[in-house]
């Protein structure tokens, strides 16, 4: 038997102020994608003005943080062509995403979840998905 430590709705909620925080500040209007340590949807936003193509950027970059259990644009680094790692983004159809904006959430030394925001640049939607979990550390540790 395994035990798993999942996020719940309650910390998916304090994950997206945080990152919507941080959007409005910037003034980009983002798509905020949480999922649990699976990479399955537990809550999702799409500010007003955020692109409707960024709804499923969101959640991809959301699912490979948490299922991959690393951040999508670590994958950028290294998916480049001649590197053993390129063609990496085509893998589970497509939806691996090494596009910036995707960070892992860790509690307690494991990874719970992953936040993947869309719709700024790809720096953009890292600062916000990493002030959404800023803001969940600072309200729940």
């Amino acid at each position: 038997m395994l035990t798993v430590t999942r996020l719940d709705i309650a910390d998916a909620a304090l994950l997206i102020e945080g990152a919507r925080l941080k959007a409005k500040e910037i003034g980009i209007p983002m798509c905020i994608s949480i999922v649990d340590e699976s990479g399955n949807l537990i809550a999702f936003e799409r500010m007003d003005g955020g692109k409707i193509t960024s709804v499923t950027i969101s959640q991809d970059k959301a699912f490979t943080a948490a299922a991959a259990k690393k951040a999508t644009h670590e994958y950028n680094a290294v998916c480049q062509p001649g590197s053993l790692v390129f063609g990496i983004h085509t893998a589970l159809g497509g939806r691996l995403c090494v596009v910036g904006g995707g960070l892992p959430i860790e509690y307690d030394g494991q990874v719970v979840g992953g936040i993947g925001l869309s719709s700024g640049t790809p720096t953009q939607d890292m600062e916000c998905a990493q002030a959404g979990i800023d803001h969940w550390r600072s309200k729940t540790q």
